[in-house]
């Protein structure tokens, strides 16, 4: 193990992350409240998005999260009208997820939030820079046994563990 650095915190790697992590999730968190929904609704909305029809167990495994989580994640998304379960068509016990009306007209408005954070958190970078830092940041996320395109909070529901 390497001797301890004295480094100052504005040269850690870890903790210039974390401190734009916190600092970018709080105001993604706050800027979503508008629209009645928590970053983790958003991530398993994208999701959806991206091909509907699955069973909650499938969407589970696909995205890492416990089965407990994911039930309390489609609730929450169900109690706000954003998701319905149906009859799955090949297995009358399992549901099949599907988004309504109203995720598909929120989605976008949702999308542009992200979207303006990420540009007010690169402000200072040129397009060169930009792609530079996000190649780097996804070898890192590779790195870090995360699944891809899997936010850790995604795993976790209010009152759910994660």
């Amino acid at each position: 193990m390497p001797a301890p650095s004295n480094r100052p915190l504005n040269e850690r790697t870890n903790f210039l992350l974390s401190q734009l992590g916190f600092h970018t999730a709080a105001r993604f968190t706050e800027r979503l409240t508008e629209l009645g929904i928590q970053p983790n609704h958003f991530g398993l909305l994208v999701h959806l998005s991206q091909g509907e029809g699955r069973t909650q167990q499938q969407l589970a495994e696909a995205l890492g999260i416990h089965r407990k989580v994911m039930v309390g994640l489609l609730d929450d998304l169900e109690q706000r009208g954003l998701a319905e379960r149906r009859r799955h068509p090949a297995d009358r016990r399992a549901h099949a997820i599907h988004l309504t009306d109203a995720a598909r007209a929120l989605l976008p408005q949702a999308r542009a939030i992200a979207d303006a954070e990420e540009e007010e958190l690169l402000t200072g970078l040129d397009a060169g820079e930009r792609r530079q830092l996000l190649a780097l940041l996804q070898r890192l996320a590779e790195h870090s046994g995360n699944p891809r395109g899997v936010h850790p909070g995604l795993r976790r529901s209010p009152g759910l563990p994660a």
